[in-house]
């Protein structure tokens, strides 16, 4: 089931990639930006819980996707483009087995822990 669901997730980048490729930006926008909600990590230096919660409003994919519908509805193409690089980012995360975290800590997450 694990692979199942990898699976889905790395077709779900693949369509996130599909989406950047139909808006205006320059392609090297997208592996620039891929990597940027990482730095929510800063926020466990405060504490685990601070951390957590910090760390998964970064990678919760439904804020990414509220963010590319919003700015798709208002035409802020910055918007859209911030919107689905959480949501790609979040799904990339989620096919190598990231997933949120939990308060116990950085290893925890709802997908298990990570090894």
């Amino acid at each position: 089931m694990k692979t199942l669901i990898k699976f889905e997730e790395a077709a779900l980048f693949g369509f996130c990639i599909y989406l950047f490729d139909r808006m205006d930006f320059q392609w090297w926008i997208f592996p620039l930006l891929i990597l940027l909600p990482d730095l929510s990590m800063a926020g466990y230096f405060i504490n685990k819980d601070i951390g957590a919660w910090i760390y998964n409003a970064f990678h919760f994919r439904g804020m990414g996707l509220a963010l590319y519908l919003a700015g798709l509805y208002t035409d802020i193409s910055p918007l859209a483009l911030t919107g689905l690089i959480l949501f790609s980012h979040s799904t990339l995360d989620r096919a190598f087995g990231y997933g949120l975290k939990l308060r116990s800590g950085f290893r925890h997450t709802h997908l298990g822990e990570i090894c």
